[in-house]
């Protein structure tokens, strides 16, 4: 994205100029495998990323408008446009309303823990079709299964990889209850402080699952704050989140800011972590 970042912005002027939205300024907000800009002086939150993901973006901007309805607490899509996404010169373009935020780190665990509670209620009341988290794992095992795709994986990391994705599936599985609408990565990231509370955003990775594999995706003190959270499953889920980021760091189209870096710490956490791993690389 960083080498097509003029050509994503210039694309989203463009489509939004075309919706009557005045643009003088583009503000880079956030950049990794989507873009996301703050727009003015009309003051939208544009996100861009290549238009092959137009369906997935369609799917976030539908949801979007169901848990709005829902009073979900979300970052709503922008009203002086038609809520959809718009597809121009190789990139799929949605509209947001822009927050002026603090910090997530500032927000504490209790109301993080309430907010995702909300999320989560929300959720539970919408027949939303989409994959299951046990999907996503699978993406992982893929990526740690094919050297072509993480030809920069050493051998003793695609083994801990691949064996920690196996039995934390496998575990996780086993200890799920009742299983709902999720989020999929309500991290720090995707949580916006504003004067309205707290607003989750980035629907793109909402799957099915237990509510533990979300909370796996807060700060640790969250999940002590949410009611009736299983937390030797919080722990699994952490340390399965913990091997299935890693696995994409280490995926050759992975654009993500000092991926390999990130990629390379996560092991190191997950080797440390899980008991009787494979003896570190030596030719790192």
């Amino acid at each position: 994205m960083a080498s097509n970042r003029h050509r994503a912005i210039a694309a989203a002027v463009e489509v939004a100029g075309s919706l009557g939205l005045a643009v003088a300024d583009a503000v880079v907000l956030q950049e990794s495998n989507s873009l996301a800009v703050r727009l003015l002086p009309c003051d939208v939150l544009a996100r861009i990323a290549d238009e092959h993901v137009w369906r997935q973006a369609e799917f976030e901007v539908g949801l979007a408008l169901r848990l709005a309805q829902a009073a979900a607490p979300i970052g709503l899509l922008e009203p002086r446009v038609e809520p959809r996404a718009y597809v121009g010169g190789g990139w799929v373009v949605t509209f947001w309303t822009y927050y002026a935020t603090t910090p997530a780190r500032e927000l504490p665990p209790a109301d993080y823990a309430r907010a995702l509670e909300r999320l989560h209620s929300s959720m539970r009341r919408l027949d939303a079709r989409t994959p299951h988290f046990t999907d996503r794992v699978s993406e992982a095992q893929r990526l740690v299964g094919d050297p072509e795709q993480t030809p920069a994986l050493a051998d003793a990391d695609r083994v801990l990889l691949g064996s920690s994705l196996r039995a934390l599936r496998r575990s996780v599985s086993a200890r799920s209850r009742a299983e709902q609408l999720l989020h999929g990565e309500p991290h720090p990231g995707n949580v916006l402080v504003t004067k309205e509370g707290p607003l989750f955003i980035d629907l793109e990775t909402c799957c099915r699952g237990p509510v533990e594999f979300d909370l796996a995706h807060a700060p640790d003190e969250v999940s002590l704050h949410y009611p009736g959270a299983d937390q030797p499953l919080v722990r699994d889920c952490r340390l399965l989140k913990l091997a299935m980021v890693a696995a994409w760091r280490w995926d050759r189209n992975d654009q993500f800011p000092n991926g390999l870096q990130m990629g390379r710490e996560y092991v190191n956490a997950l080797r440390t972590a899980m008991p009787g791993a494979p003896s570190q690389a030596r030719d790192r």
